[in-house]
């Protein structure tokens, strides 16, 4: 048995928050509380946010004194009450940001992991599983420019030379994605050699048990490691999914069977998002296995994922599964001065279980295992100096698609992988025309 080792963190805490969790760490709450969404603060009324953040951490809390002179600093305007002199401040609304003072304060690893040959092995979240560091993304195993022969020989080889992180979709390439893994993990024993994960778009529990057991079939298993819902992007994706009759339901009841083993989210809209779906599910004592989003070059200066979901996800045992590395290639499209390897060490600077990278040819897989073989940790200096690299490129986002443009929206385009609406919806709705 290979000792199991998890990446060391940085001891410099972001946020303010605590080296375990608890009331120094702010949670999901705290951070839309600091946004300035208010209504996040009674969620849960047996337990009082306001309070705590203005104690703990009154740089969260619009209302503290420190608060309002931040604000002011800040130049955010602050409201006197009706009522003449003696009347208490009223802060006025924060309005979100994009950006943050010091794109280099992250989180991050000192302890590069295991490492075994040219691949590197990280814990997965709480558990005591170890995966690859890099992983293989389905996506791009299943695009029209692959072979299915090709795909077969890539997962293979990947597998052969370390990876054991194999990442598809229930909606990729028609399903194409999930046949060709299919066909590479059953032959040779391959399915016992990886951690295989797979995502569901259905927000109903119809429509999640009808996909997770197409998933299971198209890749000839009788269990998925991780299955996660795909594509939160829409604030009332987390409604949807933990509804009565929606699809957590079925993932609860899959797991129940041992159809799958942990249970997580993905998206890529905005890190608001992200914080919304953590605040539903504490809402419902719901603690999830994994959480999957973008972690690049460029999400460190704009509605950055890094910024403001990392630190919750590591406080609190949830694996990272860090994507949209290169956004398909749309990143290097900037021209940005940082190379390939570059792209690819800094989201391994970053405490992540796994990060899922495409690979469709011998270049891409023979880069992801550079990556690995010559990555060493970097302190907050180096990933500065990188990350001002790339800053005149990203403060608009315009090369993180995923987050200004539909174009990797595959739900927006497709609304009918999501399912119906559950009963209750659909008995409350109006008849729209």
């Amino acid at each position: 048995m290979n000792p199991r080792i998890q990446p060391k963190l940085s001891t410099k805490r972001p946020y303010g928050a605590s080296s375990k969790p608890g009331p120094g760490c702010p949670g999901p709450l705290q951070f839309l509380a600091a946004l300035g969404v208010d209504k996040f603060l009674s969620l849960r009324p047996t337990h009082n946010y306001r309070e705590e953040a203005t104690t703990v951490c009154p740089r969260l809390c619009r209302g503290s004194q420190e608060g309002r002179s931040m604000a002011s600093e800040g130049g955010l305007s602050t409201m006197e009450p009706d009522g003449g002199a003696g009347g208490a401040a009223l802060a006025s609304p924060a309005l979100p940001t994009t950006r943050v003072a010091d794109p280099a304060e992250l989180p991050f690893v000192t302890d590069s992991g295991e490492r075994r040959g040219d691949m590197l092995y990280r814990r997965f979240g709480r558990t005591d599983e170890m995966i690859s560091a890099i992983g293989m993304g389905g996506f791009h195993l299943g695009k029209s420019a692959v072979t299915d022969k090709e795909a077969v020989r890539l997962v293979h080889e990947g597998v052969d030379r370390g990876i054991t992180f194999i990442d598809n979709c229930w909606d990729y390439n028609q399903g194409r994605s999930e046949l060709r893994v299919g066909v590479a993990l059953d032959q040779g024993g391959y399915r016992d050699k990886v951690f295989l994960m797979s995502k569901m778009d259905g927000r109903s529990k119809a429509e999640a048990a009808r996909q997770i057991d197409t998933s299971l079939q198209r890749m000839r298993t009788d269990r998925i490691d991780l299955v996660q819902h795909h594509e939160i992007l829409r604030y009332d994706d987390p409604d949807r999914i933990f509804a009565e009759g929606g699809a957590m339901e079925a993932f609860v009841e899959a797991k129940q069977a041992g159809k799958l083993r942990y249970i997580g989210f993905t998206g890529h809209k905005d890190p608001r998002i992200h914080l919304q779906m953590l605040a539903v599910a504490a809402e419902r004592g719901f603690h999830f296995d994994a959480v999957q989003m973008p972690l690049n070059v460029m999400d460190a200066h704009f509605r950055s994922f890094a910024h403001l979901v990392l630190p919750y996800l590591v406080e609190h045992g949830i694996a990272v599964l860090g994507m949209k590395t290169f956004a398909d290639g749309v990143l290097l499209k900037s021209e940005a001065p940082i190379q390939p390897l570059e792209y690819l060490h800094y989201c391994l600077n970053l405490p992540t279980s796994v990060v899922i990278t495409g690979i469709q040819d011998q270049r891409d897989l023979d880069q992801a295992f550079e990556a690995t073989r010559t990555f060493r940790p970097m302190d907050k200096a180096k990933i500065a100096e990188l990350l001002a690299r790339s800053r005149p490129h990203a403060l608009e986002g315009k090369y993180e698609l995923f987050k200004t443009s539909a174009t990797f929206d595959g739900t927006a385009k497709n609304p009918q992988w999501l399912g119906e609406d559950v009963e209750a919806v659909a008995k409350l709705a109006p008849v729209m025309e």
